[in-house]
């Protein structure tokens, strides 16, 4: 226990600069605070005393902003950076040298049962606001970027950005996607489908146009009318007269 608690110090004295003394970490950090209350509350919950574990996990969240299931299960040497609105489900597993900023989600998406919370490995940073949904799994040494949507696994090495989240860097080489449907988002899928709906509709609707108008030439969405090259003085005559001095 003393170990760990020398280790969780050790590990915010070394990631953050603002840190200036271990009395300062001990009594002002407040991702400090939440993991040493999941310590008891995820001791209570392994031995079936779930009420009580609930408890202090929701009376950490309250006192820290970070909420963490008494069942999830935590690495070594975690650090949540500021903390506030950090939410850790029930079946999330968090691997060891883990950071997360503020705001960062690690939930499921939807009611079912079993494993629904992300797997996280080793050395992965999680940048504010990200949110990782569902069972899946980041591989070690994995940068999340602030802000991203992450859906599927990702493999080590990698680091992620965007809504949804697509691989930007791997291996330390950069991921170049020539397919915009590589991203999976589902807005884009929406549009693409639209626009193939719009182009199949112009083209019944020139065929429909060319049966009733026979030689008449066929007007198309594209193609714009030819307008007389009339200036506003003509087309609004009367207008200009009234106004003239």
């Amino acid at each position: 226990m003393l170990r760990s608690v020398r280790e969780d110090i050790g590990a915010v004295l070394e990631s953050d600069p603002a840190a200036r003394s271990v009395f300062e970490v001990v009594v002002l950090y407040p991702g400090l605070h939440a993991v040493w209350a999941h310590h008891l509350s995820h001791w209570l919950w392994r031995h079936r005393l779930f009420f009580p574990a609930r408890y202090v996990s929701q009376l950490s969240r309250l006192l820290t902003g970070i909420e963490i299931h008494p069942a999830a299960e935590l690495g070594r040497r975690l650090f949540i950076d500021h903390g506030i609105g950090t939410v850790i489900g029930e079946t999330a597993v968090v691997g060891d040298d883990v950071t997360l900023y503020q705001g960062v989600t690690l939930g499921g998406t939807g009611k079912e049962k079993g494993k629904r919370h992300p797997t996280l490995g080793n050395r992965i940073v999680v940048g504010s606001g990200a949110k990782l949904l569902g069972n899946i799994t980041i591989g070690d040494n994995c940068r999340i970027g602030a802000g991203s949507v992450v859906l599927r696994s990702v493999p080590a090495n990698s680091t992620i950005v965007g809504v949804p989240g697509h691989i930007v860097l791997r291996d330390g080489k950069r991921v170049v996607i020539t397919d915009p449907k590589d991203i999976r988002d589902p807005l884009s899928d929406v549009i693409i489908k639209l626009a193939g709906e719009i182009k199949e509709l112009r083209e019944k609707f020139q065929h429909h146009s060319h049966e009733a108008l026979g030689a008449e030439p066929i007007l198309t969405i594209d193609e714009g009318t030819a307008t007389a090259n009339i200036s506003p003085q003509e087309l609004f005559q009367d207008d200009y007269q009234d106004y003239q001095i």
